[in-house]
């Protein structure tokens, strides 16, 4: 017996989940997201519980378990940035001429390794 065909509906992704869901500020969004996922990636590195994170970024702990929840509606992407300096990290800003194929630039934050032996 053959299988019939189905016509299944789909729609292809923006590569911004935040975009294709209709947010307001998606590129915001997804900066926000990817900045959430430094910080509770450097907290389970360390092995950190809640409460010991909560001192270092010097917030309360109930709001550090709703940031590793994907809740950042009250933070800035300046304010997380500064979150994961307290927690030890740099963050680095730079910027590039986008490329001719992309209409717009973007924003994407990414985790660097340590060069060693490098001095700022």
């Amino acid at each position: 017996m053959t299988a019939k065909p189905r016509n299944i509906d789909f729609t292809i992704s923006t590569g911004n989940v935040f975009a294709d869901l209709g947010f307001a500020e998606p590129d915001t969004e997804l900066v926000k997201a990817d900045l959430v996922h430094a910080i509770a990636t450097v907290i389970e590195q360390r092995d950190m519980t809640q409460v010991e994170a909560a001192d270092l970024m010097g917030i309360k702990q109930p709001n550090v378990s709703l940031l590793l929840r994907g809740r950042t509606e009250n933070y800035s992407v300046g304010r997380l940035i500064t979150l994961l300096n307290r927690l030890g990290h740099d963050v680095i800003i730079a910027h590039r001429e986008k490329p001719v194929s992309q209409r717009v630039g973007r924003t994407r934050v990414r985790l660097m390794k340590a060069a060693v032996g490098t001095v700022a």
